[in-house]
């Protein structure tokens, strides 16, 4: 851009200031879109009226969501932003178009809800029709995984500047020469969540509507602006294309690398269960803490950054997240004090979701680029088991592993608002129910055929209660479950001497250095011996139950693997 004949590019005099930024901005998004106009043109966008920004800076996007959004720049420098009406996904507006190249592939059922391809090109001209009355419309485009053999190029175009800005810091960062050279996107988001579906169309149950089509590629978001269905849509692909296309076993884990050995920890947990705690590790790095790949020559994380939860946050339980909250970062419908721009962390009016996104380079112990070309040396399945019965630590046999991992096993505690007095047991299969494409026995085989492979010992770990269920129990300590994982990482768990426990048939050490005995065995923990044996039985009834839904898909060894109550 030439400057005007009278003014220094040094000093941006007041006058001239409300324009000046904002020229260039125009002038530099349209150029940088150059060979793509006609992709755009011929998607149905209106390229006379609107202005597309892409790949815009961080700074372009702060001042485009305070000045149209309502936004607001937090006492760290985070950009506090709102979702509107939905603060969490939407999981029965959640569809897969059914058509010819994906139909038998998709596990179809309440997790994979059918919609019919006339529907979804009404959707999606729906929100491209919405688009077309922005006055500005927003392009990311980044890649979806850190190993080039197999990572996906996805472009996102939105409405609100508060959206690309949580793209940019999710998928992975394109350099200047990528950007350049980005050519055709493997999949496109089409996010008009402002706009509501039409709840008389076809299939709709509705205004809120969240729809993948694996043949054109594309998703179409409707009626919900909470930032995560992007984040899940990527996910949900890479779900769907690694397994198929690739060959490769794609992961709800987080996973962290020794900074001595060099030994890879995958990490398996639903919500609540630990996940993110025990793979943050001064003595290890991040490699990722939510989505990975398991490829044929190592591990890679899907996404360029994290999307964590802020509830209750502090700096002493977690400095890396509470530091991460800095210029570039996304705060998520979190409260803050109007004076001081202060967040408060333990707020929940708006929602318990509250969320940070941030790329995962502000994290300072982060693997980057977040691959390791080495295969895992120990798989970690976390639960937090409310019930009080399962152990500590338990190692498990590959026939347990699959059983294990088709359950995902955890519990959500009593909560007094709706009188719940017993602990809640959740079972969410691969650990990702939400997000399953394919039948899940078809990752589960996957998962066994690489631990066979590679002979990767795999390790149930409960972070939950013991001496009781919750209420007269205790939970685990942290401190407790540190030491456990330590010992696995060091190899010391491997040569210690096992026991078998009862209902589960699970393999418990006998003894860890740092570990009280009566926690390595819960039946020993409890006084009450009697109730022991009512709650550790109620619970291995609950597990068969919730493994019926497999058990006709996967192998006897397997099926035999759970508990036994005769």
């Amino acid at each position: 851009m030439v400057l005007p004949h009278h003014q220094s590019p040094y000093v941006t005099p007041h006058i001239l200031h409300r324009h000046y930024a904002q020229s260039y901005d125009n002038e530099f998004s349209s150029k940088l879109i150059g060979r793509d106009l006609e992709y755009f043109s011929q998607a149905g966008f209106d390229m006379d009226r609107i202005q597309l920004k892409r790949n815009a800076s961080a700074a372009q996007l702060y001042e485009d969501a305070v000045r149209n959004e309502g936004a607001i720049i937090s006492s760290s420098g985070a950009l506090i932003n709102f979702s509107g009406k939905k603060t969490g996904r939407s999981p029965k507006d959640k569809r897969i178009v059914y058509e010819d190249t994906s139909k038998d592939d998709i596990w179809w059922g309440s997790v994979n809800i059918k919609m019919d391809e006339h529907t979804f090109e009404i959707n999606r001209e729906r929100a491209i029709d919405y688009l077309n009355t922005r006055d500005n419309v927003y392009v990311f485009d980044g890649f979806a995984g850190w190993d080039p053999k197999y990572r996906i190029k996805v472009r996102v175009i939105c409405a609100r500047a508060y959206h690309a800005l949580f793209m940019n810091n999710m998928l992975i960062r394109p350099t200047e020469e990528e950007l350049a050279n980005f050519g055709e996107p493997d999949f496109i988001i089409y996010n008009a969540g402002q706009f509501p579906a039409n709840r008389f169309t076809k299939g709709m149950s509705s205004t809120t509507s969240v729809e993948i089509n694996f043949k054109r590629m594309e998703m179409v978001i409707l009626g919900t602006e909470y930032a995560g269905e992007m984040k899940k849509g990527v996910f949900s692909v890479m779900h769907y294309l690694q397994p198929v296309k690739f060959g490769q076993l794609s992961l709800h884990s987080s996973a962290n690398v020794g900074m001595d050995k060099g030994d890879v920890t995958l990490f398996f947990g639903l919500s609540g269960t630990g996940k993110t705690t025990l793979s943050a590790d001064p003595n290890r790095l991040l490699i990722g803490d939510d989505e990975h790949v398991w490829s044929d020559t190592g591990v890679f994380n899907i996404e360029g950054g994290c999307y964590a939860k802020c509830i209750n946050l502090s700096k002493e339980k977690e400095p890396e997240i509470y530091n991460a909250i800095r210029f570039g970062s996304i705060l998520e419908n979190v409260v803050y004090n109007p004076a001081s721009r202060i967040p408060d962390y333990d707020d929940v009016s708006i929602t318990e979701n509250t969320r940070c996104a941030y790329p995962i380079e502000y994290i300072p112990n982060a693997k980057i680029p977040c691959l390791v070309e080495r295969q895992p040396s120990n798989i970690i399945m976390l639960t937090c088991d409310a019930f009080g019965v399962l152990p500590p630590v338990s190692k498990l046999s590959p026939e347990q592993a699959s059983y294990h991992f088709l359950a995902g096993y955890t519990s959500k505690t009593p909560g007094t608002e709706d009188g719940v007095l017993e602990p809640i047991p959740t079972f969410s299969t691969c650990y990702s129910a939400p997000f399953i494409v394919l039948h899940p026995g078809r990752y589960a085989e996957m998962l066994a055929s690489r631990m066979s492979k590679h002979n990767v010992p795999c390790w149930l770990i409960n972070t939950g209660w013991t001496g009781g269920k919750f209420g007269t129990g205790k939970r685990c300590p942290l401190k407790v479950t540190r030491r456990i994982v330590d010992a696995v990482h060091s190899g010391e768990l491997l040569n210690a001497e096992f026991e078998t426990f009862g209902v589960f048939g699970l393999q418990i050490p006998t003894s860890i250095e740092g570990v009280p005995r009566e926690l390595l065995n819960p039946r020993l923990a409890w006084a009450d011996k009697e109730a022991f044996e009512r709650e550790v039985r109620k619970l291995g009834g609950m597990f068969q139950r919730a493994f019926k839904l497999y058990e006709d898909d996967v192998q006897e060894s397997v099926r035999l693997a759970g508990p036994k109550l005769s």
